[in-house]
């Protein structure tokens, strides 16, 4: 006698936005799914994953050399902020403007 395959789901954990995980919420009593899973499983049947094309900004690492007080003001920052330094010198970064600006005389 052959045995009936039975199929098993094993846990997926992955990071989310807490917006998309908001829409999780919003899509399972939408759509009337129980559970959180049945969301994600929906999404993935329902998506086209070969005509998707995932927009990714490349990272690459530098290093660079800060002062104490900077690094210091960074880890502070960083705790207060419940952010990585990473987070913050990007931030930092993406507010720099390209050219300083003109004095006036």
């Amino acid at each position: 006698m052959a045995k009936k395959s039975r199929k098993v789901s094993a846990p997926l954990t992955f990071d989310l936005p807490v917006s998309l995980i908001a829409k999780i919420g919003a899509c399972r009593r939408g759509h009337g799914l129980k559970t959180a899973s049945e969301v994600v499983r929906f999404a993935i049947t329902t998506f086209d994953f070969e005509g998707c094309e995932p927009t990714r900004d490349p990272h690459r690492q530098i290093s660079v050399r800060v002062s104490p007080e900077q690094r210091a003001m960074l880890k502070r920052y960083g705790k207060s902020k419940d952010a990585s330094i990473g987070e913050l010198l990007r931030l930092a970064l993406e507010a720099l403007p390209l050219k300083l600006a003109k004095k006036k005389k």
